[in-house]
């Protein structure tokens, strides 16, 4: 009888502790609230063309909102040598792939993926800003962008516009539209 009762504790520690370790984990985490967009993967050669109009390069903090597999933060700094790059998901699923793809991609640490809702993330450190959204979700993150981007800011979004700020450059890719602004001096 005294060897079952010495278990005991440890027993129920370990059903305690099971159902916590498994919520906290990625894979199983429900997303914050409910993806505005379905996830579309953006082609390599529109990737390739959004890096190139907002001239990616060393020195440049990169974020893509609404990152899905990753493919544009990995592609900024393994392509276009940005210092580093930052995915925003809302969906830790799409989190879950870009860090397999991160994995493969070897460009460690120089890129992240964070589980976040785009309208509450701070995006002040970024030095360029990409999106494939919607255009009603453009709207409404644009004055976020306005308030908390630097002056110089470079914007770059696949496929939709942002409503009356008239883009400085229109790409059409492979059929495919990519529209780029700059942050004006405030």
């Amino acid at each position: 009888m005294m060897r079952t009762q010495s278990f005991l504790p440890i027993v129920l520690a370990l059903t305690l502790a099971l159902p916590a370790a498994a919520a906290g984990q990625t894979a199983t985490q429900a997303p914050l609230r409910s993806p505005d967009v379905i996830f579309v993967p953006t082609p390599p050669a529109v990737v390739a063309a959004m890096l190139k109009v907002a001239k990616v390069g060393k020195g440049d903090v990169v974020y893509d909102l609404g990152s899905g597999d990753g493919r544009i933060p990995i592609a900024a700094v393994k392509d276009f040598n940005a210092t580093r790059a930052t995915g925003i998901d809302i969906d830790p699923q799409r989190i879950k792939e870009a860090t397999a793809n991160l994995e493969k991609a070897g460009v460690g640490d120089r890129v992240r993926f964070l589980n976040q809702d785009l309208f509450t993330t701070n995006l002040s450190e970024a030095t360029v800003v990409t999106l494939y959204l919607l255009p009603s979700l453009n709207l409404k993150l644009l004055p976020k962008l306005k308030a908390e981007l630097k002056p110089g800011t470079r914007i770059v979004s696949h496929a939709f516009d942002m409503g009356d700020w008239v883009p400085e450059q229109t790409l059409d890719v492979d059929g495919r539209k990519v529209y780029y602004w700059t942050i004006p001096k405030r």
